[in-house]
């Protein structure tokens, strides 16, 4: 049995509690939390600073850890695929060698869950004996709709290879098909079946959407994909997918850095589980940009937190994509924020039965967090895993 006392703990199931003590066994489960102060009690393990749940990373790619400080900064979107679809390839040891770090970093900096993207199965030993929960989204790619139902049964395949959880979901709308987005509707209606699709990440995007011009087109023609059944739409790349998905799954929209106010309010027209996915370090890996938080205020759906992959971060820390959020949003306060990084993702992964919050009975991992300045997170901030 372990005793932990801090200034406040954030349990997020209520206010936060000053000088309150969390009890847990040997293994993390919650056996009480109390509102006693932490007064002589030897066996009392205090702390300056906040007690919070662990953290969950609902956007990250594993599998492109081996690609850490090889990608050049700034250039944007486009080169950067290109980059990671000239780089990617490398002998399996080092591959797998550069996740295993990767999620023992993740987990020193208090990730218990993490929404994984998988293009390939050779994450799933990893995930398999990691102390991290996962669900894997295994991302389907063809923007030929003549290929929709060979993307479609080549997922379905690769699902089988994970004992994790896992759903198969669309990359981006760039890479998709109306066809292939109706395949996977269609797929949907069998079962429950999480959707992560990064949205909006450069401008160039809804350009292509709108006028199908510009410098996708020149991508597509560069890899040699056929996009002759691509019509322009006028209308954002948003906009334009949200009728084609699935109206009875939790879906995650990813990045957003280019979502509209107008975007924003199309959303709120149609009956959808969504969810929104902020990775603002790697925004400005990629991009040198941050999404127009503003617009967020006119927001009705919850808000997670990703770090992306170690190809577009310089680290996988929640607390760090936190830090910068806190830093560029100034109608939020630490709780929000918090709420972002813990329950909203286990939530939407359908793990908040354990993970999220600190209550009697869950095991969501305990952090602390030191350094903060009038309630907030300052650049001095930092986290520690206590269990």
């Amino acid at each position: 049995m372990k005793r932990f006392s801090a200034d406040l703990i954030y349990t997020l199931e209520g206010e936060p509690i000053e000088n309150g003590i969390v009890v847990t066994d040997d293994n993390g489960k919650i056996l009480a939390v109390t509102d006693e102060k932490a007064l002589l009690d030897p066996n009392i393990e205090r702390f300056s600073g906040v007690i919070v749940p662990g953290f969950v990373n609902s956007h990250c790619h594993l599998e492109l850890s081996h690609l850490h400080k090889k990608i050049e900064k700034g250039t944007g979107l486009i080169p950067f695929i290109k980059n990671v679809i000239h780089q990617r390839k490398e002998n399996d040891e080092n591959v797998i060698e550069a996740m295993k770090k990767a999620d023992q970093e993740m987990f020193d900096n208090g990730i218990v869950a993490v929404g994984d993207i998988s293009n390939q199965s050779i994450s799933a030993n990893i995930k398999d004996n990691s102390k991290i929960m996962y669900h894997t989204f295994i991302e389907m790619i063809g923007f030929d709709s003549s290929r929709a139902e060979i993307v479609m049964q080549d997922a379905i395949a690769m699902k089988e290879m994970f004992n994790t959880s896992t759903s198969i979901t669309p990359h981006a709308p760039y890479s998709l098909s109306k066809e292939l987005l109706k395949n996977l509707n269609k797929y949907c209606r069998k079962g429950e079946n999480l959707i992560s699709i990064h949205n909006q990440e450069n401008d160039d995007e809804n350009f292509l959407f709108r006028y199908k011009d510009g410098p996708f087109m020149d991508f597509f023609k560069e890899m040699n994909i056929n996009v002759d059944s691509f019509k322009a739409q006028s209308k954002n790349s948003l906009q334009t997918i949200i009728p084609f998905l699935p109206d009875n799954q939790q879906i995650l929209f990813v990045h957003n850095t280019y979502t509209s106010l107008k975007d924003m309010y199309f959303t709120k027209r149609f009956n959808i589980k969504l969810n929104w996915c902020f990775c603002p370090n790697a925004n400005l890996y990629i991009e040198n940009k941050l999404p127009t938080f503003d617009f967020f205020k006119h927001n009705d759906y919850p808000i997670t937190i990703g770090t992306d992959s170690l190809a577009s971060n310089n680290q996988l820390c929640v607390l760090s994509e936190m830090k910068l959020l806190q830093k560029n949003i100034d109608f939020v306060s630490f709780s929000d924020i918090l709420e972002w990084a813990t329950i909203n993702g286990a939530k939407f992964l359908g793990f908040e039965h354990d993970l999220g919050t600190i209550a009697k009975g869950k095991t969501p991992g305990l952090n602390l967090i030191s350094n903060l300045k009038n309630g907030k997170l300052t650049d001095q901030s930092v986290v520690k895993k206590l269990i």
